[in-house]
């Protein structure tokens, strides 16, 4: 027999050569697979501070005073895209909405209260308001009255607050100008609001509270 037929050869799966070539694409493979889900994590991280800054935030309620509608403790997502947009006149703030703001003898600290009243919109150009007895107005007339709040003379419906919550208020009259936000707290004997503060400014609001997501019992739109 030829020492030729005697030789063996190995299979290609076994040679050296292919073993090393195998393992170095394994290595790209490992490579290519750690740069693409670096650049996910990137990518979510990017995505998650621009929603965090511009769009929504989440925030945990503390104190008593939005009770009965929000409790100590729960945690709520606050709408901030439409507080500054050019569609903020659908998705911005109108009365009755909850809102989150700067306070503004507090620096530092953020409230969250229902906005009972709004000055009218800051518009460019020649326009006035016809105020009573003919006068140029340039609010909005906010009055409190025993239990009772009136905007431009007409009472608002509170049927959204507790019995207990109503607050005796003295007989007084508030100008709310133009862009600005009178707000109180749904628990109105303990509420520091604008009773205290007065008109929030619109470049103190932080946007709208939208969704109460803690606790899970309680997981729902926030009326």
């Amino acid at each position: 027999m030829n020492e030729t037929e005697n030789s063996l050869s190995a299979p290609p799966e076994t040679r050296p050569e292919h073993g090393t070539k195998t393992r170095e694409r394994t290595r790209q493979e490992a490579k290519r697979e750690m740069v693409e889900f670096v650049k996910m994590v990137v990518w979510f991280l990017l995505l998650f501070l621009v929603l965090r800054g511009f769009v929504i935030e989440g925030y945990e309620v503390q104190g008593p005073s939005m009770e009965p509608t929000l409790y100590e403790q729960e945690r709520i997502l606050v709408f901030k895209l439409g507080q500054h947009w050019p569609f903020s006149t659908f998705l911005g703030t109108h009365p009755g909405d909850i809102v989150v703001f700067d306070s503004p003898d507090d620096r530092g600290k953020r409230y969250v209260k229902r906005v009972i009243a709004m000055g009218p919109e800051e518009r460019s150009g020649n326009t006035v308001r016809a105020g009573r007895d003919g006068e140029p107005e340039s609010g909005v007339r906010l009055r409190l009255r025993d239990t009772a709040i009136y905007v431009n003379d007409r009472k608002l419906d509170q049927s959204y607050l507790a019995e207990n919550a109503l607050s005796n208020e003295e007989d007084r009259e508030v100008l709310i100008g133009p862009d600005e936000y009178f707000v109180m707290g749904d628990n109105r004997n303990i509420s520091k609001d604008s009773r205290n503060f007065g008109a929030v400014g619109e470049d103190l609001v932080i946007g709208r509270a939208l969704l109460r997501f803690w606790p899970l019992d309680r997981f729902g739109f926030i009326k």
